[in-house]
């Protein structure tokens, strides 16, 4: 299996008034392509910051991030806003749907920044919307729908524009346990049946039992791995 992420010496630090907080310390990590990985660890360990860096929303302060051939470290922030939307789909803890749309149409917005047409466009949303289970959901808007159903349409549309990687920021973390576990089944699946690289934070360890991996952070160092069986 081939690595998809590759991590070396990476720092992050950020500037809090006149002190430098260093969140991340010079850490390696390879992620393969096909893993679901799970990221916990206590608040302040640096797991939302090492998911921003790996998918693009934040640059690191020194070491390498590689994703595919790509050195997503050395991109001036156009070129990062252009790979994103290329390569990663988010979903996160609030589904940040437009309430104005109906799910169809706010899984249709990735693809506006495309040069597919509206027709096209229009079908690769139904079909998203079909492998989450919300097939005769589309015309609903977020209002009508549940808060487990928001976050399918949430996922319908990070996987939309087919992204390399999928980038999960407590996807559960609003959700009672029935429906968080509808959304955990629904990114096993997309994993296990479709391939798609997950990288996961989450502070629920049922949570992190659906991935295949599960990584611990501590004060911005990787402190142990799980393997799940």
């Amino acid at each position: 299996m081939s690595t998809l992420v590759s991590i070396r010496n990476l720092h992050k630090k950020y500037r809090r008034g006149p002190e430098t907080v260093d969140v991340l310390h010079g850490l390696n990590l390879d992620i393969d392509e096909g893993d679901f990985v799970a990221l916990m660890g206590p608040s302040g360990s640096g797991k939302t910051t090492l998911l921003n860096l790996i998918g693009g929303l934040d640059t690191p302060s020194g070491g390498e991030i590689k994703v595919g051939d790509q050195r997503i470290d050395q991109l001036a922030s156009g070129q990062l806003s252009n790979w994103r939307s290329n390569h990663v789909g988010f979903v996160f803890q609030f589904y940040n749907l437009m309430p104005t749309l109906t799910a169809q149409k706010n899984v249709e917005l990735p693809l506006l920044l495309t040069k597919l047409s509206s027709a096209q466009r229009k079908r690769n949303a139904e079909i998203a919307l079909e492998l989450v289970g919300l097939k005769d959901r589309g015309k609903h808007r977020p209002s009508e729908l549940s808060g487990g159903q928001q976050q399918r349409v949430a996922i319908a549309r990070a996987i939309v524009s087919d992204p390399t990687l999928l980038i999960c920021d407590e996807p559960t973390g609003d959700l009672d346990r029935a429906s968080a576990e509808e959304i955990l089944g629904l990114l096993q699946m997309l994993n296990r049946d479709h391939n798609k690289t997950i990288v996961m934070v989450t502070h629920d360890p049922k949570a992190a039992e659906y991935a295949t991996h599960t990584l611990h952070l501590d004060k911005g160092n990787l402190v142990e791995q799980a393997v799940h069986a």
